[in-house]
């Protein structure tokens, strides 16, 4: 991945996550089979990744497969995990040279074994990296993940490593999948669809977000840039009155 100069925008969002939307009607729209789609939204991916530490984005989380993504067809869900293991293949050698650090969310069990094996090389062989900190949902939900935290968290109860009366609302995040991030300050889905799909519950309390109709793979880093200079005129209050 090329480094072009930095350009940073005023009051960029530290942390953006991106629900990926719209790659099988992209390829619907074209007469092409929703894979197709897929690979273009993985194209996609690469250009966002690198317009990240251009516009001061140091950490940027995207949505590739939902736990409920297995109720689609054999065929798209099969074509969907080869994706993910050539775009591993692929992109390594590119994201460990252009300082991106990749982690991945998500129930890794019902993945199969080489998958999880390449994930975790890719995790390793990127682990030093701090330019970029870009991390993937796969098999992941919202609810999924407070479900496994909340046992893990039980779990610790039970066994005297913490106090019942100890936990609290700063507990549980520890637990977390994202336990090592920032909460995300904005998130974007596109293609027009106006809901968080299960994706990032807990973490998303505070963000800020955009609902675009663009569809993914048409999403651009222009496009990308102005929502995020955007995001910098926005008034976060947490809750609270500015005097």
């Amino acid at each position: 991945m090329p480094q072009p100069q930095v350009d940073l925008i005023p009051g960029c969002p530290r942390h953006v996550a991106i629900i990926m939307d719209g790659n099988g009607r992209w390829a619907t729209q074209r007469g092409r089979p929703r894979l197709y789609g897929h690979h273009a939204g993985a194209r996609r991916v690469r250009e966002i990744v690198e317009s990240c530490p251009q516009i001061g984005v140091d950490y940027l989380t995207i949505f590739a497969f939902s736990t409920e993504n297995w109720k689609r067809t054999q065929v798209e869900v099969a074509g969907l995990m080869s994706l993910f293991r050539r775009y591993i293949i692929k992109e390594t050698r590119a994201l460990v040279e252009s300082g991106v650090r990749v982690r991945f969310i998500g129930d890794r069990v019902r993945l199969d074994k080489k998958l999880i094996e390449m994930m975790s090389d890719l995790e390793t062989a990127t682990q030093q990296n701090t330019r970029v900190h870009l991390t993937i949902a796969i098999n992941y939900g919202g609810r999924d993940e407070v479900a496994r935290a909340t046992k893990r968290l039980a779990a610790d109860v039970a066994e005297g490593k913490l106090s019942p009366d100890d936990v609290d609302e700063e507990t549980l995040p520890r637990y977390l999948d994202t336990h090592v991030l920032p909460d995300p300050d904005l998130v974007i889905r596109t293609s027009g669809e106006a809901r968080i799909s299960n994706f990032l519950l807990w973490q998303s309390a505070y963000s800020e977000y955009e609902f675009i109709d663009t569809l993914w793979p048409d999403f651009t880093r222009d496009e990308f840039q102005h929502l995020c200079a955007a995001f910098g005129g926005r008034d976060r209050r947490y809750g609270g009155v500015k005097g």
